[in-house]
């Protein structure tokens, strides 16, 4: 997406649904601050099921003046998509695209048709998606293609219901996803990685990944039989930098794997600065562009065809907002519906195609959130769990909504064939409030920790460097108290540190203190109070990975403690760094101590009330709760509440729903969904 631009906002609530398909489901939570007025129960409302599948398949088409309805010559049964007399030519027939994003990682499997239905009752015929990288090799050399990571049927699923696909490769991808859609792990390499460069370190990792990935793709291309129309090199790369050399090298690679006939193709800002920096002239690569809705569009295509060859230029948005992104303290994004049907319609009305961005935008399930950045790296911006976007079809898919209608109005207006009845929204159910017991405190765990799995240092040492990707780090460490306290200065940190202070056993029981935290975007020193340890007091630092940068200058994204720790100005020596990273979308970490220990804690404490030991209620614990349903009546849709929560996780039944922080979205409701897939033990 296009950064450079905003859009005018107002506040709407935002809920989040799925559907439940397990009879007895867990729910825990890995709370980062409780507070004494947490509420006991914890309310669920309701939400959606999928839609019944529709056997009708249909094309769209537009109108065009008598003497425009020439078809090119096209042998019998070969199938073909070019550009040539600045159109879109799909079997010898003139082809407007009326596409939108919708990305299968945002949406889960079990609901990829009933979406993919619901974006062509709008009116749809084409899907474009992004390919994150990091999702499909989150460790370097382990690929990863099922579930909610299998590519492939869903490019199936695409053609199976009449839709054509334009597939945004990479390596970068932008869209609000972790690191742009770079796999974490090539933070880990020294010397530093030059992500998005013809540093031949980072071209290694591309080939590799690309000499997997394009060969998948390759047999489902459009003159192979497949969906695939065109191809998407790198993203809006003239917003970020101008190494043509590492362009033509994506080109390079990406004919080498599908061959010369398949249309590749960049999206760049509507200005001149962004496309001569991001198009790839020469190399027969086809230059879209996007711009701020309600922009003027055509000024913006006339300029395009500056940087296509003659006649391979027809009009093309490949990303037309439908809304907007939202960053956790901020209000939810909304536009007018109105207007945003306006200016698709002066897009249209001249035979210009579209890409809406988004369609449907789903959620950012586990931690593949990202980011963004502002002035300088510390104002940091990171985004919410939900990826709803305003868009037509919402996070929970539905399509009753006056933005949905007006767009269907208007794509209707260019169609040749009637579109399909709107299809009504999905059930939703209320399962009543569940009740969650505390099973474990963060600081009682610590002594159950293998030391083998306990990395000791001088310094702190970034998370990529302890081969953890997200979550949390433990970071703990000594200092010596003063009579009227200590200041304590973590000059960077990234992203978010809880601090901590304890005296050994002998003293309070080694009860562990609260005394502040840390943010990256308002970064301040905290008074260290004096708790009169016999000999030294224990420091711990507790610090979130709250999602990588995706877009501009600070995409290098380490996280953790990046910086010296300070205590009354001396830097303090001789760390221990504890690994807490969960479980993430498509992937269990090989071993997280905490975790291992806590499921030991949660099967000696089940069924009864905790007892408080060694740590206050304000610190990081853990929550079990269940709740069961019948899966042949009562398996529908639902939201889940936190209101009256701190800040912390949410998992169900394995799977990692994201974050929640109802203090700082207030309208915010977390996603609840149920896969069927058992309890969940840690």
């Amino acid at each position: 997406m296009n950064r450079s631009k905003s859009l005018a906002a107002t506040s709407k609530s935002i809920t989040a649904m799925a559907r439940k398909q397990s009879s007895k489901t867990m729910l825990i939570f890995f709370l980062l601050l409780s507070l004494l007025a947490f509420l006991s129960f914890l309310p669920v409302f309701a939400s959606l099921p999928s839609l019944p599948s529709y056997s009708h398949s249909y094309d769209l088409h537009f109108h065009l003046p008598r003497h425009q309805r020439l078809h090119r010559r096209q042998k019998i049964g070969v199938r073909k998509f070019e550009i040539a007399e600045d159109k879109f030519w799909k079997d010898g027939k003139p082809f407007q695209i009326i596409g939108g994003d919708l990305h299968y990682f945002r949406v889960l499997p079990e609901y990829w048709e009933d979406r993919l239905l619901r974006a062509k009752a709008l009116g749809l015929n084409t899907i474009q998606t992004y390919i994150p990288w990091n999702l499909h090799e989150p460790e370097a050399g382990k690929l990863v293609f099922e579930g909610i990571a299998d590519l492939v049927s869903f490019l199936k699923l695409c053609q199976k219901l009449g839709l054509l696909v334009m597939l945004r490769a990479g390596p970068y991808i932008c869209a609000e996803w972790d690191l742009g859609g770079f796999p974490a792990w090539l933070l880990s390499i020294h010397p530093d990685v030059r992500l998005r460069s013809s540093d031949p370190a980072y071209l290694q990792k591309v080939e590799g990944w690309w000499g997997v990935l394009l060969p998948k793709v390759a047999p489902l291309l459009y003159g192979n039989g497949g969906p695939i129309i065109m191809v998407q090199i790198e993203n809006e790369f003239g917003s970020y930098g101008n190494d043509k050399a590492y362009l033509s090298h994506l080109v390079k690679l990406a004919r080498g794997h599908l061959g010369e006939d398949i249309i590749l193709y960049t999206t760049d800002g509507g200005s001149r600065e962004t496309l001569e920096k991001g198009t790839i002239q020469g190399d027969g690569v086809f230059a879209a562009v996007d711009f701020t809705t309600g922009d003027n569009p055509w000024p913006i295509f006339k300029l395009q065809k500056q940087f296509n060859s003659p006649g391979k230029s027809p009009p093309l948005s490949s990303e037309f907002y439908t809304g907007w992104l939202t960053h956790w303290s901020e209000k939810m994004a909304r536009t007018d519906a109105d207007f945003t049907a306006a200016a698709l319609e002066k897009i249209m009305l001249q035979n210009g195609s579209v890409v809406l961005y988004m369609a449907h935008g789903g959620t950012n399930f586990g931690f593949y959130n990202g980011a963004n950045t502002g002035a300088d790296e510390s104002d940091y911006k990171p985004d919410l769990t939900s990826y709803d976007y305003d868009a037509p079809i919402t996070e929970s898919g539905d399509v009753d909504n006056a933005k949905f209608k007006a767009i269907r109005r208007v794509v209707g207006k260019f169609s040749s064939v009637s579109l399909p009845s709107l299809p009504p929204n999905n059930k939703k159910t209320g399962y009543g409030s569940i009740q969650l017991k505390r099973t474990a405190f963060l600081f009682d765990l610590l002594d159950e920790i293998d030391p083998l799995h306990i990395v000791e240092a001088e310094s702190p040492t970034a998370m990529e460097y302890l081969n953890q990707m997200f979550g949390f780090v433990l970071y703990v460490s000594e200092y010596a108290a003063k009579t009227g306290g200590s200041k304590l200065v973590i000059p960077k940190v990234h992203d978010r540190a809880q601090v901590f202070i304890s005296c050994s056993p002998e003293v309070n029981g080694g009860q562990v203190s609260y005394v502040g935290t840390i943010e990256r975007w308002s970064n301040q020193a905290i008074n260290l109070p004096n708790v009169k340890c016999v000999s030294s007091t224990s420091l711990f630092i507790l610090v979130e990975n709250m999602g990588r940068v995706n877009y501009g200058p600070y995409i290098f994204d380490r996280k953790g403690i990046l910086s010296s720790v300070y205590v009354d100005g001396s830097v303090l020596k001789r760390w221990k760094m504890i690994s807490i990273p969960f479980h993430n979308l498509n992937e269990v970490p090989k071993f997280n101590p905490v975790i291992q220990v806590t499921s030991k804690f949660h099967k000696v404490s089940a069924g009864k009330k905790l007892e408080h030991n060694s740590v206050g209620v304000e610190g990081p614990s853990f929550y079990t709760g269940h709740f069961s349903i019948d899966t042949k009546t009562e398996v529908t849709d639902t939201y889940i509440s936190l209101r009256g929560w701190g800040k912390g996780i949410a998992f169900v039944n394995e799977f990692n729903i994201g974050r929640y922080w109802p203090d700082l979205n207030a309208t915010f409701i977390s996603l609840l969904q149920s896969f069927g897939r058992g309890k969940m033990f840690w």
